[in-house]
């Protein structure tokens, strides 16, 4: 058009171009402010996918769609490697898994040991109700008997009830007298996992392996308190904030909640569990 004065029309005609995408011009909004957003979100929370990103931006205000969102988060280079088991015919040999329909059905209990900044050894008995996904406790010392098994039980169900039956693996803590007579007296069965099988108790692995990644491998404790308060810290946030992919992107405390607003037919009807969500 510059160089042989031709109009606009007969320019477009000889290179074949519409009038409509060279007279385009672009509405993309700035995406800036939801990149930072993104890497302040992941900087903190280094173990979350984009999906649970979404959730957190959609709790601040952000309306942009999910799609959005992973794209994004490819582009700054933040997607998590995805490590899937391999299958085998092992696993035709496991126990139908056991599902909880209601809060205090059945709670899952281990233990999860770790270290001071100086050496010392550190152990925390974890307990989750199965059907809210609640963490319920997580009780932080050097050295952890039954009877502080027993102790942070009677703490629980003080505030809550008892449950129907609690999960645990064969350790010493759980087989013990005092954790059988406890659980005789107050009619609570004990589902103990099968030796070397941890799969039997999988929902409590899979938390004790989201409070490694997210909290243990993430900070130094420089005393027992330190880690006390920390872990403590850690809890509730996981209970209050943490979006849950098995509870429809909802935190547990909020689920919890929901539930007990809900009448008693209504609580089987739990969000399906996509199974190309992570924990």
């Amino acid at each position: 058009m510059r160089r042989f004065g031709c109009s606009q029309r007969n320019a477009l005609r000889i290179v074949k171009m519409s009038a409509s995408t060279y007279l385009y011009i672009s509405r993309r909004k700035d995406e800036s402010v939801l990149k930072s957003r993104i890497k302040e979100i992941t900087d903190t929370r280094v173990h979350y996918g984009y999906r649970r990103v979404h959730v957190m931006l959609r709790r601040e205000g952000h309306m942009d769609n999910v799609k959005r969102v992973y794209r994004l988060y490819r582009e700054e280079g933040l997607s998590l490697r995805l490590k899937r088991p391999r299958r085998n015919k092992a696993a035709q040999l496991r126990q139908p898994k056991q599902l909880a329909h209601a809060i205090n059905e059945i709670w899952s209990m281990d233990f999860v040991a770790d270290n001071l900044f100086d050496g010392r050894k550190l152990r925390m008995l974890t307990v989750v109700d199965l059907y809210t996904r609640e963490c319920l406790a997580i009780d932080v010392g050097q050295s952890l008997k039954g009877e502080d098994v027993v102790r942070v039980l009677n703490g629980i169900t003080e505030r809550r009830g008892l449950p129907q039956t609690i999960k645990t693996d064969n350790g010493s803590e759980f087989i013990s007298k005092v954790m059988d007579r406890w659980a005789y007296e107050r009619g609570v069965e004990l589902d103990f996992s099968r030796p070397g099988k941890p799969t039997d108790n999988a929902n409590v692995e899979s938390f004790n392996g989201r409070l490694r990644q997210e909290c243990l491998n993430a900070t130094w404790f420089m005393s027992l308190d330190d880690a006390k308060g920390k872990i403590g810290a850690w809890r509730e946030y996981y209970n209050e904030s943490r979006p849950h992919s098995a509870l429809d992107w909802t935190a547990p405390a909020e689920f919890a909640r929901r539930c007990r607003q809900l009448p008693a037919t209504a609580m089987s009807e739990k969000p399906e569990i996509s199974t190309s969500e992570r924990y």
